[in-house]
């Protein structure tokens, strides 16, 4: 059985409850949070017992807060590979709070996409780019494992930036860090910018292999373009892999009902074929 998990923001601004009834009732069993859906002033603004009443709700709807995504999308002051070390620093403080945040809410994983936190400045060597970075998660290594959680490094194609586009690359930053709490994560709309097919890289890297989300090039959810979902779950089934595939999309335009709906239909008709 695959375990299928849904991004909040795919909700917009529907009422948390609702957005979680129907998340539950199309058979999503976790919930991945986008800091950004807690309001602007996060850290400040959601105190304890908020964070204890939003795990509240999402586990009476009978689904788990997984972990966060989007870690660094709409702030400001924070980049991961940047050249200004005071602003590495702040953003290494950023996510020790990202990280407690994610243990109160009872998640385990923040995927660190964020492109826009990570390009290169210009001038910039992938090789400065990558060393940066790893300085950043180095630092952060104490806080993730005291708080039981890892972060997966997001591998994003050259249409969203300049740093970290392929898996292989993701896979070399995390050895630079050179911890278990940092591993990879895959992307299908991401893994379709690259020339190998996106199950071989599944294959390829079934030992760094963290967390998973479940979309298509045309950004809406799986199956609802035209890449095969039955390959990409065999190669998961295969691999062994036990982890969470979370459907994330970008294009509304279907509606909120459909996305959520046609996005797990279709992966459990994939993963039935598959089985």
């Amino acid at each position: 059985m695959m375990n299928y998990a849904i991004c909040n923001e795919t909700f917009g601004d529907w009422p948390l409850e609702q957005a979680l009834q129907f998340a539950a009732r199309c058979g999503y069993r976790g919930w991945e949070v986008a800091p950004f859906m807690l309001g602007e002033n996060w850290p400040t603004e959601f105190a304890a017992q908020q964070r204890a009443d939003y795990r509240g709700l999402v586990e009476s709807a009978g689904l788990s807060v997984i972990g966060l995504h989007w870690l660094l999308a709409k702030t400001e002051g924070f980049h991961l590979t940047t050249l200004q070390r005071e602003t590495r620093q702040r953003t290494a403080n950023y996510f020790r709070l990202l990280a407690e945040l994610c243990r109160d809410l009872g998640g385990e994983v923040m995927v660190l996409g964020s492109p826009g936190q990570r390009n290169l400045d210009e001038g910039q060597t992938q090789q400065e780019g990558m060393e940066n970075a790893a300085e950043v998660l180095r630092d952060i290594v104490p806080t993730l494992n005291e708080c039981g959680v890892r972060v997966a490094l997001e591998p994003l194609g050259p249409e969203e930036g300049n740093f970290l586009n392929t898996a292989d690359e993701a896979v070399q930053l995390q050895r630079m860090v050179g911890d278990p709490s940092v591993g990879l994560h895959l992307d299908v709309k991401a893994m379709s910018t690259e020339t190998e097919p996106c199950e071989s890289l599944i294959r390829r890297h079934a030992d760094d292999l963290i967390h998973f989300h479940a979309n298509d090039p045309n950004r809406q959810g799986p199956g609802m373009g035209d890449v095969p979902f039955e390959p990409i779950l065999q190669a998961l089934r295969d691999i062994g892999y036990d982890g969470w595939v979370s459907v994330e999309v970008f294009d509304y335009s279907p509606g909120i009902e459909a996305l959520v709906g046609q996005s797990i239909d279709n992966l459990q008709a994939a993963a039935i074929t598959t089985g």
